[in-house]
């Protein structure tokens, strides 16, 4: 019996990187990432917004927001994780 590698073994027996594993694939999604999310700040105030409130018609509003709601997320769970942690032997007792 033998078995079928396709040819994504390397010299040394090794499986190669699959080609979203490479770094300069990675590296190739974090600028196009970059990219995008530039070009959406730039078109901001070109789109008509329907917002409700004053405030969500300010430039780059929403991806403020998102930025700060992360930030407070992360902020809010270290401070929960003060009250909430327990003893690594907790459930041992």
């Amino acid at each position: 019996m033998t078995t079928e590698n396709n040819g994504i073994t390397e010299n040394n027996g090794q499986r190669a990187p699959h080609w979203i594993e490479r770094p300069e694939t990675i590296q190739r999604i974090v600028y196009a990432l970059y990219a995008v999310c530039a070009a959406l700040l730039l078109i901001d105030p070109f789109i008509h917004k329907h917002g409700p409130f004053e405030i969500e018609h300010y430039w780059g509003f929403y991806g403020i927001f998102g930025f700060v709601g992360c930030v407070f997320l992360v902020v809010a769970a270290k401070s929960l994780r003060t009250i909430l942690m327990r003893p690594e032997n907790y459930y041992d007792r």
